[in-house]
């Protein structure tokens, strides 16, 4: 009987150690992801996997004082042994599903603070206009003046004269008022204007 709970005992830890390192090392890759500092991702994969260390060697030497008689001693650690595996793949899954959450609630949590720093950004941008936007003026209706020769402005010189500077004249286009007829380039009369339905 001392043989069986012994080699029950050693099965059992070498069962639990190899899973926890499972659990540790898939769990790591698997949080990176959602952390994106490894270090965070490496802690809360460690404290993770202690807990399931510890749970499921609690519950290892729970069976071990479980008495089973089946006449045979190898059938009886075969019999702990399946209930051990049984309980560790229990715990496995849920120790996975605790570290799907944990990863999800973070993702949630990077696009949460995502969306906010663009709220405030698009909040700031807002209230505040860009310096380098230029937004033209509308344009003002043009007057039917006919072309006034430019004066030439004087400027002043290094010796004290005033000599003219020149400046390109622009031409001053005159629009009709009213519409026009694209045909034939004329005003419309306004008087004259139907409105067919």
């Amino acid at each position: 009987m001392d043989d069986g709970f012994a080699v029950f005992l050693l099965l059992g830890v070498v069962l639990v150690l190899i899973d926890g390192q499972l659990i540790y090392r898939s769990g790591r890759g698997y949080m990176n992801k959602a952390y994106g500092d490894p270090e965070a991702a490496r802690s809360m994969t460690s404290l993770a996997t202690v807990l399931f260390h510890l749970v499921v060697l609690g519950l290892l030497a729970l069976v071990s004082i479980i008495t089973v008689d089946t006449g045979d001693p190898v059938k009886d650690v075969v019999v702990k042994l399946g209930v051990v595996l049984l309980l560790l793949a229990l715990v496995h899954a849920v120790t996975m599903v605790i570290l799907g959450r944990i990863r999800d609630r973070q993702i949630q949590q990077q696009l949460a603070d995502e969306m906010a720093r663009e709220n405030r950004r698009a909040e700031q941008e807002r209230l505040v206009p860009r310096q380098d936007r230029v937004e033209a003026a509308p344009a003002a209706p043009a007057a039917s003046v006919a072309p006034v020769a430019p004066v030439a402005p004087t400027a002043p010189v290094a010796s004290g004269e005033d000599r003219p500077v020149e400046k390109p004249v622009e031409p001053v286009t005159a629009e009709p008022a009213g519409p026009v007829d694209v045909a034939r380039a004329e005003p419309i009369d306004p008087t004259q204007v139907r409105t067919v339905r």
